[in-house]
């Protein structure tokens, strides 16, 4: 709770809480959620990452892990489901060389769930902070 009292003064708009499809993440995100609303910071939804698996050479997503659960436990809480992020080794490798997903990757199934993912935390921010 620390953290939170910490960033109060800043005026956070939320949290917005990342899981993969397994049972074991999302039973801990499920107890962030719980954290959120003790504290009440606002849950702006969950996004569930690694939701399949980009393959580099025929760029074909298949489900590697499991698939849903992110949904599934955005449901359950009555908060908003944000998107799947696949898991693409493209994509990032492009970001820890430093190099702009827009330019150098922009065909990765990961880039427009992304794009969208932040559309949708961007379209419920306050006027005038973007």
């Amino acid at each position: 709770m620390a953290a939170v009292d910490a960033l109060r003064p800043c005026g956070p708009l939320g949290a917005l809480v990342v899981t993969t499809p397994q049972a074991v993440s999302v039973g801990d995100v499920r107890r962030e959620l719980t954290f959120c609303r003790k504290v009440g910071l606002r849950i702006l939804g969950v996004v569930e990452n690694m939701s399949g698996f980009v393959c580099p050479h025929c760029a074909e997503c298949t489900n590697v892990f499991s698939r849903g659960g992110g949904e599934e436990l955005a449901r359950h809480a009555g908060v908003p489901f944000l998107g799947s992020v696949p898991l693409d080794p493209e994509l990032c490798r492009s970001l820890e060389e430093g190099r702009d997903p827009t330019q150098s990757f922009p065909a990765s199934p990961a880039f427009p769930a992304l794009c969208s993912i932040a559309q949708r935390i961007l379209s419920e921010a306050p006027a005038g902070l973007c």
